[in-house]
């Protein structure tokens, strides 16, 4: 009953910025740690932010500062505002619960061209 869905992908020039969305359904939202992976092609997937159930964030090194991971638990919604984006940057983006099952998404793809 657990769903998971991202959005707000889509193709940006380097420099450009984005701003994804993961609504969540079928479970108690705001009691639950969440997080950003993401995996570029060829490449294994990796943890990109998480969010406590209170709001505070974390980062892997290459987005801190650019990535803003944030939560409105009256929405049942986390978001990821992606700033000066790069190449790098692409790949498909994921939402997860950080709990004892984790729960994914379907994606939503982010393409940034130099």
């Amino acid at each position: 009953q657990v769903r998971l869905v991202e959005s707000g992908g889509g193709l940006v020039q380097a420099g450009g910025s984005l701003r994804l969305s993961c609504v969540v359904s079928g479970m108690i939202f705001n009691i639950k740690n969440m997080a950003w992976y993401r995996q570029a092609p060829g490449k294994q997937r990796e943890l990109v932010a998480s969010i406590t159930t209170n709001g505070i964030t974390n980062y892997i090194g290459s987005v801190e500062g650019r990535f803003t991971n944030s939560r409105d638990n009256a929405k049942n919604t986390m978001y990821l505002q992606m700033n000066n984006l790069k190449p790098e940057d692409t790949g498909v983006y994921y939402c997860t619960t950080l709990t004892r099952m984790n729960y994914w998404g379907q994606g939503t793809q982010v393409t940034v061209s130099s």
